[in-house]
């Protein structure tokens, strides 16, 4: 069956043509003008498998939308892409802070929307076919089951948060550019700055606690997960 994406966006133009075009590319859809509507349809079954959230809304920002989506257990994994006309830096930081997966600002190609969307879907279906199970002193990961624990904790992370951990978990001891990570965990390099990676890596350690401490920051190159726990100590 076809994936299923959420579109949410206040202006009737824009969204009536992205419904249209997201559904000749062979998506079904739903749509939503409201950041209420928008959180009533994202908890429909089936669950939507990625939302298209415009930032500005006229009940609520896209960031709070956002938010909510990440905090509820029921839809804290569904991939969001934020959509805008805000192009600042800033905004995107907040924007991925908050949880978004990738940014688009407005006036945008539908092309380069559609490419956005299918290396994010990429990304998040691609741990549903993992059967490794990894430890690293206190972190447990098991990626056929998209679980991580610290301290026989679990900790809930995003799809590409969970991506992004696992890939340096897996290259533990090697160095990773900030541009290999843009490649190899986003899917894709054009018009993505590295603040999207050094962003994404602060809200992972601090998501994962003590167990921050086994990436390490390598000025000016990259980051890098220890060889052993012990290095952390």
């Amino acid at each position: 069956m076809s994936n299923l994406i959420l579109i949410v966006e206040d202006e009737r133009d824009l969204l009536d043509t992205l419904d249209y075009n997201l559904q000749r590319e062979g998506y079904r859809t739903r749509c939503a003008a409201t950041g209420s509507e928008a959180m009533t349809l994202a908890n429909e079954r089936p669950l939507p498998d990625l939302v298209v959230l415009d930032l500005m809304l006229p009940d609520m920002s896209g960031t709070e939308v956002c938010r909510s989506l990440r905090s509820s257990d029921v839809t804290r994994n569904v991939p969001v892409l934020m959509l805008t006309a805000k192009g600042e830096e800033i905004d995107r930081v907040v924007g991925f802070e908050v949880g978004a997966d990738d940014y688009v600002c407005k006036p945008f190609s539908v092309r380069e929307l559609s490419l956005r969307i299918r290396a994010i879907l990429r990304r998040s279906q691609s741990t549903d076919v993992e059967t490794e199970q990894m430890e690293f002193g206190r972190l447990r990961v098991d990626a056929s089951a998209h679980r991580c624990w610290v301290d026989d904790e679990e900790v809930q992370l995003t799809a590409l948060e969970f991506k992004l951990l696992t890939t340096l978990m897996r290259r533990r001891g090697r160095v990773q550019t900030r541009e290999v990570l843009l490649t190899d965990v986003w899917g894709f390099s054009a018009e993505v700055t590295t603040r999207t990676v050094d962003t994404h890596v602060k809200r992972l350690r601090q998501k994962i606690g003590e167990a921050g401490r086994y990436i390490e920051t390598l000025r000016g190159v990259g980051y890098r997960f220890r060889s052993e726990p012990s290095e952390a100590d």
